[in-house]
This record gives C-alpha cells, structure tokens and sequence, in this order.
C-alpha cells in the first residue's frame, strides 16, 4: 500500500493544517476522522482517497489542492523500487528514462508550491536514483540523458539549498550541475548554474557580481530559451539593486521583447520553462527595487492576477513576494499604512522562504523609517516569523 503513495499529499496536507492552527485531533473532530487515520495520510503511510481529499479540501479550505494530489500521484517510492531493480540487473530501458525525466518534470513544477524542506529530500532521492544508473552499465545516448537529468536535478537542488539558506550545500550542487552540464554539452544548465549563482549573490548584497553572473549566464544561453530570458530578468534585478533606473529599464524592455511571440509552456509552474506571465511579476519587483515611479501600478496588477480572491492563489510563494513588492512600492508613494498591511501578510502566510526573507526585513525597515504606526504590527510579525538561522 506504501509504494502507492504520494509524498506531496502528507506534506499539503500538513502545511494546511498548521496554517490554519488546527492539531491533528482537532482537525479529526471537523473532518470526522480518526487522529491515527490523519495522522498515517501526513505520514505517508497510507494514501487517500478522492473522496477522503475532496472532503479534506473542504474542511481545510485549500482550493482542490489535496483533490488534485490524490487524483494523480505521483508514485515516488514505486519509480524508486522499478529503478533499484533495473540498476541491478543493469538493464536501463527507455521507459526507466522516461520515468526519470518525468520525475525530473515533477519535481521542478512542484518547486514553486512546495515548502522547501519538503521537496529537497524528494529532490536528493531522484539524484541518488540518477547518480546509481549512471555507475551502471548504460550505452552513450542512455548516459547523456542520464547526464542532463542529473544536471537539471543538481542545479534545483542547489536552488532549494539556496531558499534554504544552506549556501555550502547549494555551492557544492551547483559545482556538481555544472559539471554534468558540462559533460553533457548541454548550453541551458550551464546558463542556469550561472543565473541560479546570479540570484544567490544578489540576495547578499553582491550586486556587481550578479549583474557579471547574469550577462554569462546570457552569452552561452540558447537563443530563444528560457534560461536566456531569466538571466536578462535577473540583470535587470541587478541594475535595480545598484540603482540604474536607465539599465534597469532597458533590460526590462528586453524581457519584454523576448517573451512577446512565446507561447505559455504546457506547464507553466514549470522552474525551469519560462511562462511569459513572470515576465509582469518580474516587472513589478524590479521597478519596485528600483524606485520607479510605475512599480505601484505594475505591483497591484501583478498581485490582483496571482491572488484574486485574498487567499494565496494558486501560487501562493509569489503571492508572497507580490504583496512584498506592492508594499515596497507603496511605501515609495508615501502609503506605508497599506504597505505595512501587505508585509504583515506576506509575512503570516508563511511562504516568505529563508533566501527571501531579506526582502520582508527590508520592507520592515522601510516602513518604520516613514514613522508609520502600522510598523509595530508589521515587526511583531517579522519576529514571530523569521526562520531560524
């Protein structure tokens, strides 16, 4: 029964529990089930069924999201035995590697809704898979795709160390995709090693270092890839960051220019396949760090589209980072009352990752500087928040 389940449902159904304060035995007394049922769906040692999830959706209000989980898992544990057993007999089919860059696939759509301690052991688990296959017998074609799955494997898991915080970890992962890159000759994961480095550096303060990071990461990028765009998203943030309102724009106007003819990618949360709609979000954040005058209007459409209905959205880590670029924005035009208000639930969401904590301390600092009475509400929030170091 194990090998059945998914390990993302216990984690989402974790996470929307504890963010709505609810203990095990209470969240059995509303959704009239057993804390030892509830607590073997958490633990992933038994899976649910659709009923049980849809019925859980409604209690917990999470939007389908548990629904959508138990009604097409993704069998972790049963790819890990079928590929155990095909390592052994030293037998990599086709089907073992398409299984794996399935995986692959997965896993970078799962990064922008999953709390990142849950995905990394995910993530460590597929890269072991990989790392065993490639000692085994396969012939070259089988070993370069084997290559490229592990570099896209490596450079995701240095980006969770990353929003971890956990940056000897990430540099040695990065080091690692490089080199699978590298073997594999494979231009898009060397760009995004060097993009993924781009934004590390950035978040500490090194904006000359970003900005040199992410013009490499566009010289040996792909014409027309994603990780060509993402890089030029990411030299704009630099020149936000060094305060260059001219670059900033400019390179804004070539985000702009690249992503106006591409189609939205058949799985737009993808990480790593570029969907044209980032291209406002990142527009909104990089005028706001900038202190363009635009950033508000940008920021209020960007967060109106990610979060309707006030809930989280669908994504709810950029819902996150929208109301702290809003907030930003605002305090620019002299409002910190609102903005202060849009920290505070950034903040309480809980999905203000380590890597971007940064951003809310600095929308902190910001307010309270404006004398703003709404900065007390705002810090006790930051301090009850914060991760640990």
């Amino acid at each position: 029964m194990a090998s059945s389940v998914d390990p993302r449902f216990g984690a989402a159904l974790r996470e929307f529990r504890q963010r709505r304060g609810l203990s095990l035995r209470l969240l059995g007394q509303l959704a009239h089930r057993s804390k030892s049922h509830l607590h073997e769906l958490e633990a992933g040692l038994k899976a649910p069924t659709v009923d049980t999830a849809r019925h859980l959706d409604r209690v917990l209000d999470a939007g389908g999201a548990l629904a959508r989980l138990a009604d097409a898992p993704v069998d972790h544990a049963a790819e890990a035995g079928e590929l155990r057993a095909r390592v052994a007999a030293s037998d990599v089919s086709g089907d073992v590697l398409d299984r794996i860059e399935q995986g692959v696939d997965d896993l970078a759509s799962s990064y922008p809704t999953m709390v990142p301690a849950d995905l990394l052991p995910l993530v460590r688990r597929h890269l072991s898979y990989v790392g065993r296959l490639l000692d085994g017998r396969v012939t070259l074609a089988q070993q370069r795709r084997l290559l490229v799955a592990g570099g896209w494997l490596a450079v995701l898991r240095a980006t969770v160390h990353i929003d971890l915080r956990q940056r000897t970890a990430a540099v040695a992962h990065l080091r690692a995709a490089r080199d699978l890159a590298d073997h594999a000759e494979h231009g898009e994961i060397q760009a995004w090693c060097l993009e993924t480095r781009a934004w590390d550096v950035l978040t500490q303060g090194d904006y000359r270092t970003a900005l040199d990071l992410s013009r490499q990461a566009q010289r040996i990028a792909p014409k027309g890839s994603s990780a060509r765009i993402q890089a030029t998203a990411q030299e704009a943030r630099a020149w936000a960051r060094i305060g260059d309102v001219g670059a900033t724009r400019r390179a804004l106007d070539r985000v702009e220019r690249l992503t106006a003819n591409l189609p939205v990618p058949e799985r737009a949360e993808h990480h790593y396949r570029y969907d044209p709609t980032k291209a406002v979000a990142y527009a909104a954040t990089t005028l706001a760090w900038a202190g363009d005058p635009g950033a508000e209007q940008v920021a209020r459409a960007v967060l109106t589209e990610l979060d309707p209905h006030g809930d989280g959205g669908a994504r709810p880590r950029r819902s996150a980072s929208a109301r702290l670029d809003l907030g930003l924005a605002l305090v620019a035009a002299g409002q910190s009352d609102e903005a202060a208000a849009l920290g505070t639930q950034a903040v309480t969401s809980g999905r203000v990752v380590p890597s971007n904590w940064w951003r809310a301390a600095e929308l902190l600092a910001k307010v309270e500087q404006s004398g703003a009475p709404e900065a007390a509400t705002l810090r006790d929030a930051c301090l009850e928040y914060a991760p640990r170091r």
